[in-house]
């Protein structure tokens, strides 16, 4: 990968999605750069200079995807191993565990994710007898799909000394807190190296044929080993694939504490550095009880001493700091812990690192204002509100429905000047771009709803934006020649509703269009996915 690309490459007879030039049809690509933008007229001129012609016979051309917030291990191991995400009864799960056993005999240890209970007629968890049974008896973990709890064997347990005193372990209930953390690090030291990598190119192929760029991968201590976040960054630099961007979220002290961050090879101590937990797994952090239990608020990490003191050992030592955080009491842990550090060490200072905040789920009007004031960039997952939002949905029952509906203002945090760089938070929900981009523009609460361009955008050029890069994720002279392919029928300029301008719909606006998102309606086909000018991804017959 590091073997420098000199290829010159025409496309043209398409639709090339570039602020450009909203009409261009053609563009030329020099190595790993994009050369020139413009229309099918002005591209016979350099048919003859050029190393490659791709007539794209009416396909559009849009800037790579970036999923800015993914678990590639566990995304290949959900996709080689069991995956419960289609289940739609508890008996149901069961037997694709039954099945799944069988089907693995020498395995040390059985993996499987997606389980939903408040999916299912019997709206609860596996229990560990069951479990047992189902497995005969062999090691097994089994997370919830907001992977913020687990179930798991006799046997798994066994491996784990002192589980039983560690917070978040009660008998016959999923896991949570450090007992689920405990069991998830034993259950990954039992995979092979052999495995992890399998599972890490099944993961980067699927988001490479999905029109994905990049991803920034959200490591941690308590996600994932540090073989696991190298072994990735090492595959990534070796292999045709996705860029990956890596981020070990683990807290420190002093700006001294860097050094081994980088070492890691990570770009900042962010991603999942939990605040708190997840609303599925009721261990978000609350100002106010769940709605469907008594008197619990969650479960807090970090408070906004440690938040501060993490900010500024950051800011301190120019890389990026980032929380999880989801709940409105992490929420505020967050804001008054960046305060803090302004204070200290000065607002442009904090403003100019760029931190980021993944999830920004329970944000009220004053978190917003305070994410404006620090330049702190929300990394959001619009597959969330799909899966889980609505009157009836998850968030209703978990938060009551006054709650719920204030969950994830996009449109809200746009107006307030707030960049947004979207993601998957894979395997919780699945690498779907558009699929993400649809969810955002139509979101289940209309006033939270943005246009098709902005979701598209944030998830383009955020997740470049977020790395601060601001010269990518665009179809411009000059920037990387990151770029997709796709079969995407007519264009259309799509907005949520009748309060935006009509202007923008006009043609003669010069906007240029994407792909019809109404629900419903059949996605985008990714034909190609090119990285850095070298196909990373083909449709078979192409």
């Amino acid at each position: 990968m590091s073997e420098r690309n000199t290829t010159t490459v025409l496309l043209r007879n398409g639709d090339v999605h570039s602020p450009a030039d909203p009409f261009a049809t053609a563009m030329v690509v020099e190595g790993a750069h994009i050369a020139w933008v413009g229309s099918e007229g002005a591209a016979d001129s350099f048919a003859d200079g050029v190393d490659e012609v791709i007539d794209l016979q009416g396909a559009l051309v849009t800037p790579a995807f970036t999923d800015a917030h993914v678990h590639t291990t566990a995304t290949g191991l959900a996709l080689t191993g069991l995956d419960l995400t289609g289940a739609a009864t508890l008996g149901e799960a069961l037997d694709r565990v039954r099945a799944h056993a069988a089907a693995r005999p020498g395995d040390r240890i059985l993996l499987g994710h997606g389980w939903d209970d408040d999916r299912w007629p019997e709206r609860r968890a596996p229990s560990r007898a069951e479990l047992d049974e189902a497995t005969g008896g062999r090691p097994f973990y089994l997370t919830r799909s907001d992977v913020h709890s687990a179930v798991v064997t006799t046997a798994l347990l066994d491996l784990v000394p002192g589980i039983h005193d560690l917070r978040g372990f009660s008998p016959g209930e999923p896991l949570t807190d450090a007992a689920h953390h405990a069991v998830r690090a034993a259950a990954h030291a039992a995979v092979t190296p052999a495995q992890r990598t399998e599972a890490q190119r099944a993961a980067l192929a699927r988001a490479a044929s999905l029109g994905i760029g990049s991803i920034h991968e959200c490591a941690g201590p308590q996600i994932s080993g540090e073989d696991d976040l190298t072994g990735l960054l090492r595959l990534a630099a070796q292999e045709p694939g996705p860029r990956v961007v890596g981020y070990w979220a683990e807290a420190i002290a002093s700006a001294n504490d860097a050094g081994r961050i980088r070492e890691l090879g990570a770009f900042g101590a962010a991603g999942d550095l939990f605040v708190d937990g997840s609303i599925g797994s009721h261990t978000a952090c609350l100002h106010e009880p769940y709605a469907d239990t008594r008197g619990g608020t969650g479960t807090g990490h970090l408070d906004a001493a440690a938040v501060a003191t993490h900010v500024t050992a950051c800011t301190e030592a120019g890389i990026q700091a980032g929380f999880h955080a989801i709940g409105d009491a992490a929420l505020t842990a967050v804001v008054d812990g960046l305060r803090a550090a302004a204070e200290k060490l000065g607002l442009d200072k904090v403003r100019a690192a760029r931190h980021r905040i993944e999830h920004a789920e329970m944000l009220t009007p004053e978190h917003i204002a305070a994410f404006a004031e620090f330049a702190l960039t929300a990394s959001v997952q619009p597959a969330f509100d799909a899966a889980w939002g609505g009157e009836d949905g998850m968030y209703a029952a978990r938060l009551g429905r006054e709650r719920a509906r204030a969950l994830n203002p996009y449109a809200a945090l746009l107006r307030a000047g707030v960049p947004l760089a979207l993601g998957s938070d894979s395997p919780v929900t699945p690498l779907d771009p558009w699929g993400t981009v649809r969810a955002a523009a139509f979101h289940r609460t209309p006033e939270h709803r943005i246009s098709v361009r902005a979701a598209f955008t944030a998830h383009t050029r955020g997740g470049w934006r977020a790395i601060g890069r601001d010269d990518a994720g665009v179809l411009v002279p000059g920037a990387p020649a990151d770029y997709a392919v796709w079969e995407a029928g007519d264009l259309v300029v799509q907005v949520p509703d009748t309060r935006v301008a009509n202007w923008s719909t006009d043609p003669r606006s010069g906007t240029p269009g994407l792909p019809d998102l109404t629900p419903g309606g059949q996605l985008p086909v990714c034909v190609r996915t090119v990285v850095g000018g070298r196909t990373v991804h083909a449709r078979p017959n192409e």
